[in-house]
């Protein structure tokens, strides 16, 4: 073999190592865009999932309020019956009654026989039927005016001039029922200050502003001041505190309203954020001793108080881990738990105080027996450990099952502290229901538009729904607030 042909063999095999290092590299490269291209297609599978489990959750299986579920066709299944539509027989109907004095009275009598055509205008007669209308009486405002006069002394020539009373304050002014009723129909039937306004126009013929019924909000928020501090002092004392929160806007900022209620009271409260930090400065839970019922905010677990799990938030809980995580042990939770309460429910019917004792226990052991279960159904179920080099630093996001199993073993005597004290309510639904209110308020007028006027609808409406739970007239409560004296605010100690 000549030196050429030695020279040309090395330059091809240089050539062919460069050829496998390119197609080498090439590969490389190739293997690095699979796995990133299937990283990515998992992560967007997982995202996909999730996004799935968004769209399937609604009031039935999440905490989400059923105003967002939308509109889902979900025929019911209906069976005939014999019975006809409509009140069954033995229904107890609620017609529009008479009144045994009315304001009223039109008598319509024969002038002349119908037979004869004799005068009767002088025979008596007697009433041999009775029908009555109700109707309002013509709207308008009753106007009431004050005079001083000035009387000279006979005896020393000095004129003494008559007081006007202290709520007589100018020249014209509207009256405490009134004011009431206009901050009836705002802070309690929620209509927007605009359309209190008309409302009041079309109704009187008279102009209100909205700059009237604006301070007249404060001016009774100003007043309850003192009543609000006797209603947190008597939620100190209450047996049970029912706690919840939502979020609303203020000035387009999103803030949350906390409630602290009872069966008998109720307090609102906003503040900035949702955490401890708020619940700190509304001042109830620091020094509550109480038992305070409330779902799985973890806020919540920094008091000295008792506790209870509020049970249905729960049922959605295990409805959602039921159906989209398919675990069994999800539906016999979601099971056990409702007949717990309707046995609850039964007894205390009956008034006793608490589970028997064997009733109880058959309940805890069901209880744990289904938790087994379930922890044993999601170890099976757990992905494979990863590479710790690839792992993402921080904590590692928990299944909503596990989540929820977790929360049902570490707070077991939380959650069963309904069979154990019969007076302790299965669910938080009192609280839901009083925080309605600020959803109801969001929807019919809007964001609050300043901090003053969060503050005057809170002061308001604890003490209106406050009064409401005590069977207290409303105008009259509202009336009582301008006339410088609201309602006391009663306390049941069983409450």
């Amino acid at each position: 073999m000549t030196e050429e042909e030695i020279h040309r063999l090395r330059k091809e095999n240089a050539n062919l190592h460069e050829a496998y290092a390119r197609l080498w590299e090439e590969s490389q490269q190739k293997e690095r865009h699979i796995e990133e291209l299937e990283g990515r297609l998992l992560s967007a599978l997982l995202r996909i999932e999730e996004l799935e489990q968004r769209l399937g959750k609604d009031s039935h299986n999440s905490h989400k309020p059923p105003s967002s579920d939308g509109w889902k066709h979900q025929p019911k299944p209906h069976q005939k019956t014999s019975r006809p539509s409509g009140g069954q027989p033995g229904h107890q109907g609620h017609a529009l009654a008479q009144v045994d004095e009315p304001d009223e009275v039109i008598v319509h009598r024969p002038a002349e026989c119908s037979t004869c055509h004799w005068e009767l205008a002088e025979v008596a007669g007697h009433v041999s039927e009775r029908r009555q209308i109700h109707e309002l009486p013509n709207l308008r405002l009753r106007v009431t005016e004050h005079r001083v006069e000035t009387v000279c002394c006979p005896g020393c020539g000095h004129p003494t001039r008559g007081q006007f009373p202290a709520d007589v304050r100018a020249p014209a002014q509207y009256g405490s029922r009134v004011q009431a009723l206009v901050v009836y129909l705002s802070q309690f039937q929620l209509l927007p200050m605009e359309r209190v306004c008309e409302v009041w126009e079309d109704l009187f013929g008279c102009t209100l502003s909205e700059g009237t019924l604006a301070s007249w909000v404060q001016e009774a928020a100003r007043t309850l001041s003192p009543s609000l501090l006797i209603l947190k002092e008597l939620l100190l004392r209450s047996h049970i505190d029912h706690v919840d929160e939502t979020g609303a806007r203020i000035k387009g900022i999103l803030h949350w309203f906390h409630v602290n209620a009872t069966a008998w009271l109720t307090l609102y409260s906003w503040h900035r954020k949702r955490s401890q930090v708020a619940m700190n400065e509304i001042g109830v839970l620091p020094n509550y001793t109480g038992r305070a019922i409330h779902d799985r905010l973890s806020s919540y677990d920094h008091y000295g108080c008792e506790h209870s799990l509020c049970g249905a938030h729960l049922l959605r809980d295990c409805v959602a881990v039921a159906e989209q995580g398919q675990q069994s042990w999800a539906q016999a939770m979601y099971e056990l738990l409702l007949h717990m309460c309707q046995v609850a429910g039964q007894w205390r019917a009956q008034g006793v105080t608490a589970l028997p004792r064997a009733e109880r226990d058959a309940f805890v052991l069901q209880y744990f027996e289904i938790l087994r279960q379930g922890f044993a159904a999601n170890r099976a179920l757990s992905p494979p450990e990863q590479d710790p080099a690839r792992q993402k630093p921080g904590r590692k996001k928990q299944e909503a099952a596990k989540n929820l199993l977790d929360a049902l073993l570490k707070r077991a005597e939380q959650v069963r502290a309904f069979l154990d004290d019969l007076s302790i309510p299965f669910t938080n639904n009192l609280a839901e229901r009083d925080l309605r209110m600020i959803k109801v308020q969001q929807k019919i007028s809007g964001t609050f538009r300043s901090e003053q006027g969060a503050t005057a609808f809170c002061a308001i409406r604890s003490y209106v729904s406050t009064m409401r739970k005590q069977g207290r007239p409303m105008l009259a409560a509202l009336t009582a607030i301008f006339e410088g004296s609201p309602f006391p605010i009663a306390w049941e100690p069983g409450t």
